[in-house]
């Protein structure tokens, strides 16, 4: 396919099934523009303050700024060396895994055309918890459990796609399909903690509801090169992704094969919705609600848009993580405790609007 038909392809293409309209005018879009490097300054700002403040709270205070300095080595040595050791790790975790599942998420909803469409609704978070919790079970390194979520994940993916492909179900139905997948992992992830030994079991079940405590640096450096990578190729697929929202017949036309390209699309997006789980566990509804709400705020997919995704799914981890460490009284909570609470009355929300909105006629 041609650079010059892909740019007349992505500039017409609407904004997918999850809401967008046809871009109009070259004002219109050009508002739209404005508005979303508007909002990605402001989560940009509250990102860096946040991630000050992350890092400058607890029992050795310390002001955003002189968190700041100690995060680049300067300053005081003992707050040097709590940021960097301490509290850096889980921080930057936090901000690569948000990023990640935001991103995936909002690429799943396009390319399953279904607004529920998820990491946590199509078994892939499932399968990551699956995997890593076999990987903990065999006491291995804990550097493999990246690699032995993003097996789980693609394990997942294996299973919708071969109950998908028996039933020769439309894509647009495929979110049933996983959520079946998703609770029969969850069911053996759940026998796998019965039967581990009581410390590999509280290892287990502290990773299946999502927590960023104990990461350390080689985790970070792993998982993160992972996901970084990951996101570079789900990035350079995104105009791909545009010209799919045209639909097979259109795409077909223009020189693009729909289903090997949305094969190859939906497997970068479970690989890095399961390395995102990897660093933090399965963290609950950061990949379903974020896309939501850039749409709501930025329009229509873009490139700039899925860049607003990725600060916005990091600001939602770190300000979630902020709310577990200093303001709920509950000792060790996980994350994955808040974001589900925060989530669970949004999919109820999306669920009800879906429910209210005309049919489409193919």
């Amino acid at each position: 396919m041609s650079a010059p038909a892909l740019d007349r392809a992505t500039d017409r293409a609407p904004g997918g099934a999850t809401g967008g309209t046809t871009p109009g005018p070259g004002t219109s879009a050009a508002r739209r523009r404005a508005r979303t490097a508007g909002w990605s300054l402001v989560a940009a700002v509250l990102l860096v303050l946040l991630t000050g403040t992350a890092l400058g709270t607890g029992q050795v205070r310390m002001t955003v700024w002189e968190a700041l300095r100690a995060l680049a080595g300067s300053g005081d040595p003992g707050n040097v060396l709590v940021v960097q050791e301490f509290r850096a790790p889980r921080v930057v975790s936090a901000l690569i895994a948000g990023a990640g599942l935001a991103v995936a998420g909002s690429m799943l909803q396009r390319l399953f055309r279904n607004p529920l469409a998820s990491p946590d609704t199509i078994g892939v978070t499932g399968g990551a918890s699956f995997g890593a919790v076999l990987m903990l079970a065999t006491g291995a390194s804990q550097e493999l459990i990246p690699l032995a979520a993003l097996g789980g994940g693609l394990l997942a993916a294996l299973l919708l796609g071969g109950f998908a492909w028996r039933s020769r179900m439309a894509v647009t139905r495929l979110v049933l399909v996983g959520l079946a997948v998703q609770q029969g992992l969850a069911a053996a992830v759940n026998l796998m903690i019965v039967r581990f030994p009581a410390e590999l079991a509280s290892s287990a079940m502290q990773w299946t509801t999502g927590s960023l405590y104990g990461r350390n640096w080689d985790e970070v450096w792993i998982g993160g090169s992972a996901v970084a990578l990951t996101s570079v190729a789900v990035v350079l697929g995104q105009r791909r992704v545009a010209v799919l929202d045209l639909g097979d017949d259109s795409a077909g036309g223009l020189g693009l094969d729909p289903r090997r390209d949305r094969v190859l699309l939906l497997l970068l997006s479970i690989a890095l919705a399961s390395l995102a789980a990897a660093l933090t566990g399965p963290v609950a509804f950061v990949a379903l609600a974020v896309p939501h709400l850039v749409r709501l705020l930025a329009g229509p997919p873009t490139l700039g848009t899925l860049g607003l995704t990725a600060l916005t799914g990091s600001l939602l981890l770190l300000a979630s993580d902020l709310l577990v460490l200093h303001v709920i009284p509950v000792h060790g909570l996980p994350v994955g405790a808040v974001t589900a609470t925060l989530g669970a009355p949004w999919l109820l929300v999306l669920m009800i609007r879906q429910g209210r909105l005309p049919r489409r006629t193919s």
